[in-house]
């Protein structure tokens, strides 16, 4: 016999692209569950690295559009918190319950090597002093940016 928690959740499935991943937030629901079938995992709440502030995405959100900016996102499930560090994309919380999320980058938090990200931010920064041109500076900002992020709390 299945049981169903009384609480709402949503489905995230993972659209998987050459460059890009899409975290698509569906209504948890079994027939849902019965078309997808991969990369899904109810959850209870994300919260989501806006330009703006946190944003965190609930079951029947009002719609809005929001750009990510290079942080962690928190997935809140029954059995804790998972985190990702996703780059830059947007977020799309539709007003029929979907919420899509365009990352050009979304890694889990435990696969990334934090000896390296620690080593990184002082290389880069000192790399940007010494940036002449336009694009160097513009190449050297992006990896101060996403040290910058992945060393914040």
């Amino acid at each position: 016999m299945n049981q169903r928690s009384s609480r709402p959740g949503v489905t995230i499935v993972l659209l998987l692209y050459s460059n890009e991943i899409a975290i698509q937030f569906l209504p948890y629901s079994t027939s849902i569950l019965n078309l997808v079938q991969l990369g899904r995992l109810r959850v209870d709440v994300v919260i989501v690295p806006a330009t703006t502030g946190q944003l965190g995405v609930l079951p029947g959100h009002v719609a809005t559009i929001a750009e990510l900016k290079p942080r962690i996102m928190s997935v809140h499930d029954g059995n804790g918190v998972t985190k990702y560090f996703v780059s830059n994309g947007f977020a799309f919380v539709l007003a029929n319950s979907f919420a899509d999320l365009i990352a050009v980058e979304a890694v889990p938090l435990d696969r990334i090597d934090a000896c390296l990200v620690r080593k990184g931010l002082p290389e880069f920064t000192k790399k940007l002093k010494s940036a002449s041109t336009d694009l160097e500076k513009a190449e050297v900002q992006i990896g101060v940016d996403v040290h910058s992020a992945l060393n914040s709390p």
